[in-house]
Order: structure tokens, then C-alpha cells, then sequence
């Protein structure tokens, strides 16, 4: 029986253990909290993502390929400025390792890597036709500096120079012309259905025939003298 002058000890009870939870749980948050002045910040408990990683979760579906040269231009610029130093070294590196091979692929002739006025079997057959021939357009470079350097030590020469140069020049259209009409008959009679021949075929064999052998691109596949 409840006396009217005695405490609820229940309730007196069920006070101070709210107290005592209250309490408990300001000294947990006081321990927690770092200390006044301290430079020290809490951890979160998991390791700060790299910047490239929250990025990719981020990026959501691929962007599709660029249509024009200054939007690829403007995609190279934005990728550039995102990667860290260590990461365009690596892919400097890499890109040059890729040029390099593809001009090596293309020096041994893989049409894969050729240019467009490079690729297919007559435009091959050209090259074995001037690279088997000893052509005069070849001198031409070579010749032409040795002019020039005449002109300069012997001034008084300079007419007698000049007059060389313009039958050399003579004399180099005229080998050149032998030359197209060579490759043109050769072509038509390997390839008579082909559709390239004329004056571009001409010029193309004209063109790779003044370059010095070592110059040339794709690399001779044939020597001198050579039955083609």
C-alpha cells in the first residue's frame, strides 16, 4: 500500500537513470570531438578515393566519338588537364610508342598504315617499277645543292650556274616524262582493268622518283636492275 507521504521510488529510479544515459552520452561526444586548439581531423573510417576513380563514377555512359578536329581538339584539351603529371608522361609515352610503330608498319608497306595515294596493288607496282630504275630526277636534290654553293663561292659564275640548272631541270622533265609513260604501259598491261593511270599515275612515279632512295616512304622493296 502506498503511503501519500512517501516518494515514488520508481520514478525517482527511472530519473536518475536518465541522467546517467544523458551523461554518458555527453562524455562519449566530448572524447569523440577533438580537442580544443588540436590540428588533428577525425577519420572517416575509409580510405579518400583517387580523383580519376570518383570521376569514372561519375562519367556515366560513354560520349560518343568526336565529329569534327576541333571538338576531338577541345576532348584532348579537357582528358589533358584532368590526368595528373605522372599520367601524361605515361600517356606521352605510350603515344609515341604508337607512332613509332605505325610509321615503322608503314615503311615496310602495310596497307594498313599506308596514306590514301599510298594504298592498293598498282600504286605498289609503281613504286618496284621506279625503285628497279636508275632515274635522272633523283640527282636532282643532290645537284641543286652543289649549285647553290657554287653561287656563293664563285659570284662571276652565277650566269653560267644558273644556265646548268635550268638544262638540268630540262632534262629532268624529259626523263620524267619517259618514266610515266613507262609506268602507264606497265600498268595496263598487268592491271587493264585498273582505273588509275594518265598523268596522275605519272606524277605519282615522278614524284618518288626524285626523292633519294633512303627518303622514300614506304622503303624500297627492290634493288637496282631488278626484273619487276
Amino acid at each position: 500500500m502506498k503511503l501519500p507521504w512517501k516518494k515514488d521510488e520508481t520514478s525517482e529510479d527511472s530519473g536518475e537513470s536518465s541522467v546517467t544515459t544523458y551523461a554518458a552520452d555527453d562524455a562519449a561526444t566530448e572524447d569523440s570531438a577533438p580537442a580544443k586548439g588540436s590540428k588533428t581531423t577525425p577519420g572517416k573510417g575509409r580510405p579518400t578515393p583517387k580523383r580519376r576513380e570518383a570521376e569514372n563514377r561519375r562519367r556515366g555512359p560513354v560520349a560518343p566519338p568526336p565529329t569534327t578536329r576541333s571538338e576531338a581538339r577541345a576532348r584532348k584539351k579537357e582528358l589533358k588537364n584532368t590526368l595528373s603529371k605522372e599520367e601524361k608522361k605515361q600517356l606521352s609515352a605510350e603515344r609515341r610508342a604508337k607512332r613509332l610503330e605505325q610509321r615503322e608498319r608503314m615503311m615496310e608497306g602495310d596497307e594498313a598504315y599506308l596514306m590514301p595515294r599510298d594504298k592498293g596493288p598498282v600504286r605498289r607496282y609503281t613504286r618496284d617499277l621506279v625503285d628497279a630504275r636508275r632515274n635522272f630526277a633523283g640527282l636532282f636534290m643532290p645537284f641543286a645543292i652543289v649549285l647553290i654553293v657554287l653561287m656563293f663561292m664563285v659570284p662571276r659564275a652565277a650566269a653560267l650556274t644558273n644556265l646548268i640548272l635550268v638544262a638540268f631541270v630540262v632534262l629532268m622533265a624529259v626523263d620524267g616524262v619517259i618514266l610515266g609513260r613507262l609506268v602507264n604501259r606497265r600498268v595496263a598491261e598487268r592491271y587493264p582493268d585498273s582505273q588509275d593511270g594518265g598523268f596522275k599515275l605519272g606524277w605519282y612515279a615522278f614524284t618518288r622518283a626524285m626523292q633519294l632512295r633512303k627518303m622514300r616512304a614506304p622503303k624500297p622493296s627492290v634493288s637496282r636492275g631488278d626484273e619487276v
